[in-house]
């Protein structure tokens, strides 16, 4: 058997300028965290040759790629041409709810694939695969910045060139500081899921809109000032840069916030919260609130009604966890 696992990110500042729509004419940049809350998956030969066995939320048996519904699945096995396997996947979190599973599932996925073949492979290519799936092959509309943070792991800076080439930068800080930004970061969950697709559809296309780049180039400036305020152990600036970024992106797109998603971050700013934002592409899932200490039970307090995950900060990207002497 072969185990690989690849984290979920939170993305602070930048999300959107990941798009080929705004990278490729003015550059994009957005700094993100991984955290410890992983997509899992599980690779063991199948006693059938020709039989591919899936166990997701669903099963799936075929002897066909064609006949595969899950469309990542299908992409990935028909590329590297492989069956007579059997493959299972498991999550910390649920799908659809904005911390990137879908790159974090095609990260782990590609991962495994190459194990089983026996090939070793970089975390850079691991993600820029991902995004030839995902983006090339399967036509999402989304960004790079999920398959680099899943790959990648840990504390980043990330910058999206017009060539298409991604440049990681982690961000170096005082220990005690690392421990004072995860101590300081509160995760409240809204429930249901979001059509990620759908609302990155209507925010590419009103890139167009010289309003909405200068939005857009607005909080890529955010995001780089954010790294320095971290490099230089500002910890709390990044309460007011969330917040900032926050209103900012709630305009680029209508699904990105709600009458719920107001309510919920309105109460948490009212108790003490320093800023905050919904997390992945809109409408619902994880609200991530940057909150001191002293404050963080009037949060919790006014927001009862929601459940708080807690979660620590990764920084191993996309690992390979298990693998049997029998595929060494």
């Amino acid at each position: 058997m072969i185990i690989t696992r690849a984290p979920f990110r939170v993305s602070f500042c930048g999300g959107g300028s990941d798009l080929p729509s705004f990278y490729e004419k003015f550059g994009g940049c957005v700094l993100s965290t991984t955290i410890r809350k992983y997509m899992y998956l599980a690779l063991h030969n199948n006693f059938y040759k020709n039989q591919i066995v899936l166990k997701y939320s669903k099963t799936e048996s075929v002897y066909d790629y064609k006949e595969i519904e899950h469309q990542y699945f299908r992409q990935c096995l028909m590329d590297f041409n492989i069956r007579g396997v059997e493959i299972t996947s498991m999550a910390d979190i649920p799908a659809g709810t904005g911390l990137g599973s879908s790159s974090s599932f095609t990260v782990a996925l590609l991962h495994l694939l190459y194990t089983y073949l026996g090939q070793y492979v970089s975390k850079y290519k691991l993600a820029k695969d991902a995004c030839t799936v995902e983006i090339e092959k399967l036509g999402q509309p989304i960004g790079k910045q999920d398959q680099f943070a899943a790959a990648f792991g840990g504390l980043n800076f990330f910058e999206f060139l017009p060539n298409g080439f991604v440049n990681v930068e982690p961000i170096i800080m005082l220990h005690s500081s690392y421990k004072r930004l995860e101590e300081n970061l509160m995760m409240f969950y809204l429930g249901g899921i979001h059509n990620s697709s759908e609302i990155l559809k209507e925010q590419s296309k009103n890139i167009v809109d010289n309003k909405t780049v200068l939005i857009q180039k607005r909080m890529c400036e955010i995001a780089k000032t954010l790294k320095q305020e971290l490099q230089n152990n500002n910890v709390d600036a990044l309460g007011e840069l969330l917040h900032e970024n926050w209103i900012m992106k709630k305009s680029l797109a209508s699904g990105i916030s709600n009458t719920m998603v107001d309510k919920v971050y309105e109460k948490a700013i009212l108790a003490g919260a320093m800023g905050g934002k919904l997390l992945g592409a809109g409408g619902s899932g994880f609200m991530l609130f940057y909150v001191q200490k002293e404050y963080q039970n009037q949060v919790r307090e006014v927001l009862k009604d929601l459940k708080e995950v807690d979660f620590e900060l990764d920084n191993a990207g996309a690992s390979i966890i298990h693998v049997d002497r029998d595929f060494a």
